[in-house]
């Protein structure tokens, strides 16, 4: 029986090396896991809240009578509004938008003197125009944000999000991702309703 001295058997930092790797990858992994299930997505921070709503001035989307375009001067006229990032190609806006033209009708809202607005992002005005004939305006106003430029200045981070922004024009609130029945009833309603106070 002859025994193997060359020394080419596996080292201790051969091994070592080969095992580093593996575990920080397993590292990365559970850190990944438990922040996927670590809170609300919806509530991502935003660097704008409790902060004035930017400088700006968009253009009416064409093709409705009495719907103009939106500034942030509008955002400063003693009361609440509510402005919504949206996009005829964004499907998450399809699917929020039944909850839309419910707050839209809400009159309690309306009576508080509740604004709605639409910031069209990023996209063709026809296929806003289309979406909007197709699906329904529940927006007051409604400007369009060709280049995204505004969008960038309110920290949007995808469409759809939602600002709930104080008379003053001071941003309070910001829900991220498509507006369901029970995200309404739980999270934006009361936060219009606070920021009415």
């Amino acid at each position: 029986m002859s025994v193997d001295l060359s020394g080419s058997g596996p080292t201790p930092r051969r091994g070592l090396a080969l095992f580093l790797p593996l575990a920080a990858f397993l590292l990365l992994a559970i850190l990944f896991f438990f922040r996927l299930f670590a809170g609300d997505a919806s509530r991502l921070p935003s660097a704008l809240i409790g902060k004035q709503a930017p400088a700006f001035a968009l253009p009416a989307l064409p093709g409705f009578a009495g719907v103009g375009g939106l500034s942030g001067d509008d955002l400063r006229k003693g009361h609440v509004s509510v402005v919504n990032v949206f996009a005829s190609w964004c499907v998450p806006c399809r699917e929020e938008h039944a909850q839309l033209m419910a707050l839209a009708g809400d009159a309690r809202l309306a009576e508080a003197g509740v604004s709605l607005a639409g910031l069209s992002y990023k996209d063709d005005p026809a296929n806003s125009r289309r979406f909007l004939e197709e699906v329904g305006n529940p927006y007051g106003a409604i400007g369009v944000d060709l280049a995204g430029r505004v969008a960038i200045d309110f920290g949007v981070y995808g469409v759809p999000e939602t600002f709930v922004v104080r008379g003053d024009g001071t941003i309070a609130f910001k829900f991220v991702g498509p507006l369901t029945r029970q995200a309404m009833e739980a999270t934006l309603v009361p936060e219009i309703e606070k920021a009415a106070r």
